[in-house]
């Protein structure tokens, strides 16, 4: 019998079960899930959103506030791999519950801090309990929908990351500027509680199948294993602008534009509607034109040329073109994401399904690690150049990588 590590790339799992049922019942665990990551994304964006405030308030240079995200992502990097194992072992109900209350506690504790020290340990915490949410949508996908639809439902599940970014603005703008930053951070930290209480509930038949597929022990992301790097190629580096926009876009616009912070609450969330579109489009290419590995190569080659775009950003002085940009960046980027984990769930066992979203997640929050402490240096200095620079050209290196990682390394065996 050929063992996961030695089944050529190309033919991926043997045949998958269908989902345990059909109909609109089949989508509630999604959606229930793309409302998890929509959290997800207020908690992680509220203090983004409201940088310019605290930051003012509090006397942290952008150096600092950048430290303190890289912060949450070193944590956010090793958490995703970990929940996606432990989600694969434990299953979606119990490993959800564990991931979301994490969180919302952290989210919760940025109402008490005021230096570095207490941001960085909130959002270390915050990181690790957010690294549990896409595991858990593309568990959800491949548990509740048949194949045809999975694509799509992982889509759907992602795409509350975006939509949250996109309301994070309009709801925590608002809060603060009539009751304070720390109050926003309370009123967020309530939605997941109200979170808590409805999975309790759909996390089980009819939402869910009763039966799980699930290993005999914790299964480990493999770094030796060529599947991982080739999901990491294409979801850490070409979706890097993701991160970019999604934190630094405020802070670029209130400095080298000029915006205030009652103007970003009133903008600031068009970028991310290119965000919250691309998941749905991807979705759709990956379901309808990736079947095997091979299929994504040229894919993944058009989205490096359309990245490439975001060379041009510092030449351009209108701030509506500029969130043009951004908007663009961040509906390219979708592509990425969504056709990695498709192509990883074609080359992984549907029992680590999770361990693939948490391989990829965490590569993405690997690469931001590596170079945000750069980006707040650099947008102290007013060298914004290089940030736009640098988010192009990682997602054409991510491509080359790819291709160089999925081409047949020996010759196919006889049939």
């Amino acid at each position: 019998m050929i063992s996961p590590r030695q089944r050529p790339i190309e033919n991926g799992p043997q045949i998958q079960t269908l989902s345990h049922h059909s109909g609109s019942k089949m989508w509630v665990a999604p959606v229930t899930i793309m409302v998890a990551t929509l959290l997800s994304y207020i908690d992680r964006q509220t203090l983004a959103v409201l940088s310019p405030t605290i930051l003012q308030d509090t006397g942290l240079s952008a150096g600092d506030y950048a430290d303190a995200l890289m912060a949450f992502q070193i944590f956010y990097m090793f958490g995703n791999p970990l929940w996606g194992s432990v989600i694969d072992f434990v299953g979606l109900r119990i490993g959800m519950l564990c991931a979301v209350g994490l969180w919302t506690l952290a989210s919760v504790s940025h109402a008490w801090v005021a230096g570095f020290v207490g941001f960085a340990v909130a959002r270390s915490v915050l990181g690790f309990g957010e690294g549990g949410a896409f595991p858990g949508v593309l568990r959800t996908a491949t548990e509740a929908l048949p194949p045809n639809r999975q694509a799509r439902g992982m889509a759907l599940g992602y795409s509350g990351a975006s939509l949250g970014a996109i309301v994070t603005p309009l709801v925590v703008t608002p809060i603060a500027l009539k009751f304070g930053w720390r109050a926003a951070f309370l009123v967020t930290g309530g939605l997941g509680a109200l979170w808590l209480v409805a999975w309790t509930f759909i996390a089980k038949p009819p939402f869910l199948p009763a039966a799980r597929q699930a290993p005999a022990k914790i299964v480990w992301p493999n770094l030796l294993d060529r599947r991982a790097w080739i999901v990491m190629s294409s979801f850490g580096m070409g979706g890097l602008a993701l991160g970019v926009v999604g934190y630094l876009s405020p802070l670029y616009l209130n400095r080298a534009m000029g915006m205030s912070q009652a103007e970003l609450g009133k903008v600031v969330w068009i970028p991310l509607v290119g965000w919250e579109i691309g998941y749905f489009f991807w979705g759709w290419v990956g379901d309808r034109f990736v079947h095997k590995v091979g299929d994504a190569k040229r894919l993944f080659v058009l989205m490096a040329v359309l990245s490439l775009t975001s060379l041009v950003t510092t030449l351009i002085e209108s701030p509506a073109l500029v969130l043009a940009l951004f908007f663009w960046a961040t509906f390219v980027a979708d592509g990425y994401v969504v056709l990695s984990l498709r192509v990883g769930s074609l080359m992984y066992p549907k029992e680590q399904t999770a361990m693939i979203a948490g391989i990829g997640s965490g590569s993405w929050s690997a690469v931001l690690v590596g170079v945000l402490h750069f980006y707040g240096q650099w947008m102290d200095q007013k060298w914004y150049g290089l940030i736009f620079v640098t988010m192009s050209l990682l997602p054409l290196a991510g491509t080359l990588l790819w291709i160089w990682l999925s081409s047949p390394w020996r010759k196919p065996q006889a049939a």
